[in-house]
């Protein structure tokens, strides 16, 4: 992956959050599943219009961080049958 796709941005001391919603289809893998596949990797059910949520903790997360957190979820939801949409905002 090249570098020129990423912003040169870090938060400005606020914590990051990288909010997910996942569109689901009766064809493809069950909600328990896809639900225990994202927490894994550290995403925490929601209730509200974000089905998840990933607190960076302070990580000193960058754009970049969320952009390869992307392909992560793209990696672990792929063959699942479900689509997915991702919000990263300072909070």
């Amino acid at each position: 992956m090249e570098e020129k796709y990423f912003l040169n941005l870090k938060p400005s001391g606020e914590t990051m959050k990288t909010y997910l919603k996942v569109i689901f289809n009766s064809e493809g893998e069950k909600t328990t599943s896809i639900t225990d596949r994202l927490m894994s990797m550290g995403f925490e059910p929601l209730e509200g219009k974000n089905d998840y949520v990933y607190n960076w903790n302070n990580s000193n997360g960058a754009i970049k961080d969320a952009v390869k957190m992307a392909d992560r979820i793209h990696s672990t939801l792929g063959g699942c049958r479900v689509y997915f949409s991702l919000e990263t905002v300072e909070d």
